[in-house]
């Protein structure tokens, strides 16, 4: 299904929204650190038969800003707040994948008044790991960038929807086809979530709640359970033989997850 292209500006930065269209109600898509609002394309395209759909370039990412100055959580988190003012979004749900579900945790449980409901995908609140971001930026300098071609990186990064999605990504130059970020906006961007446990922040989530795992879940177990037993009215699940890029894997078994929890919402 073809999707039109929105520019929402928050104190400066520019951020690209992908609008599927649909008339129903509001679902906002969050992907992950270094991703980009095309993966979700095919969880997009069938949910927008029903729903209206949009997926941001969070900040960073994308076709939004390359470069902002504030990467902080709150920041992420009043760029979807500004994303659903500017475009009218009536209350949506807010749904997102890995650190943007961490942000999609954070708008709800500080916006509660503004969203209808929260999905999380192989997110949680975290806890504190000093090794993250050296962890990260040591994975990014892993990457064999420039890639020759895009199907050379699909297959660096596993072939396969997983590759395809993250090959999809990427922008071609005159050398290659290169990340469209930078590598320390990137390690800046995950330093705060790994500060500590957002616990408290998942405590004050008080809308209807979907947390979707993977079998190899980056979520520990202890984290997950504490969140069942914590948390919000939550339903959760777990996707058998999918990893964190569980959406990518198993967009039909994902988008089936979501119609019966947005069917339940009604």
């Amino acid at each position: 299904m073809a999707w039109s292209e929105h520019v929402v500006v928050r104190d400066g930065v520019r951020l690209v929204c992908r609008d599927w269209g649909g008339t129903g109600q509001p679902v906002v898509l969050l992907h992950g650190l270094a991703g980009h609002a095309g993966e979700w394309e095919a969880v997009a395209s069938r949910l927008a038969s029903r729903y209206r759909v949009v997926a941001v370039d969070q900040r960073g990412h994308g076709a939004s800003e390359r470069h902002p100055r504030d990467v902080s959580r709150a920041a992420h988190v009043a760029d979807v707040v500004a994303a659903v003012e500017q475009l009218g979004l009536c209350r949506p749900v807010v749904f997102g994948q890995s650190l943007g579900g961490h942000t999609a945790m954070l708008t709800a449980a500080a916006y509660s008044e503004l969203v209808r409901a929260l999905v999380l995908v192989e997110a949680g609140p975290g806890g504190p790991d000093p090794d993250a971001a050296a962890g990260i930026g040591g994975w990014l300098d892993t990457w064999p960038t420039p890639f020759p071609s895009r199907e050379a990186a699909a297959a660096f990064f596993g072939g396969g929807p997983v590759g395809a999605g993250w090959a999809a990504g990427l922008e071609v130059r005159e050398d290659g086809w290169w990340p469209r970020f930078a590598r320390d906006v990137m390690v800046c961007s995950v330093a705060e979530a790994a500060e500590r446990s957002y616990l408290p922040e998942w405590k004050r989530v008080a809308c209807p709640t979907l947390v979707v795992l993977a079998q190899s879940s980056f979520v520990p177990v202890r984290e997950a359970d504490e969140m069942l037993r914590q948390g919000p009215a939550t339903v959760a699940m777990s996707i058998p033989g999918t990893g964190h890029d569980l959406h990518l894997e198993q967009p039909g078994v994902l988008h089936a997850a979501l119609e019966d929890f947005l069917d339940g919402l009604a």
